[in-house]
């Protein structure tokens, strides 16, 4: 369920209140270290679909969303648990630290 974009309209409801953890991935359209993640994570979540779930904010079209995270640079994954961020990934990543780093902080 990697394609789920949030908004700020249901970013609440959708990470802040998950009782899973959630992989939140900041990214735009035109990125492409953006693109390259991109089916990475889609792994990531149909691997760990019963531990997790992942989401996309697109910067350009939620741009509060990414001023509140302080979005610098793109992609930027931050791992949502219990109600906020716990950890903060920035650029792309080969999939065994993504998975590892996600691992760690889910458990």
């Amino acid at each position: 369920m990697a394609n789920m974009k949030v908004t700020k309209d249901t970013f609440d409801a959708e990470v802040l209140k998950s009782e899973k953890p959630v992989v939140v991935d900041f990214y735009a359209d035109w990125c492409g270290p953006c693109k390259m993640m991109a089916p990475l994570l889609d792994r990531l979540a149909e691997e760990l679909a019963d531990q997790l779930k992942v989401v996309k904010i697109n910067i350009d079209e939620q741009e509060e969303l990414a001023v509140r995270y302080r979005i610098m640079s793109i992609p930027t994954m931050i791992i949502f648990k219990n109600g906020g961020p716990k950890e903060t990934m920035v650029g792309a990543l080969p999939y065994e630290e993504l998975k590892q780093r996600v691992m760690a902080n889910i458990n």
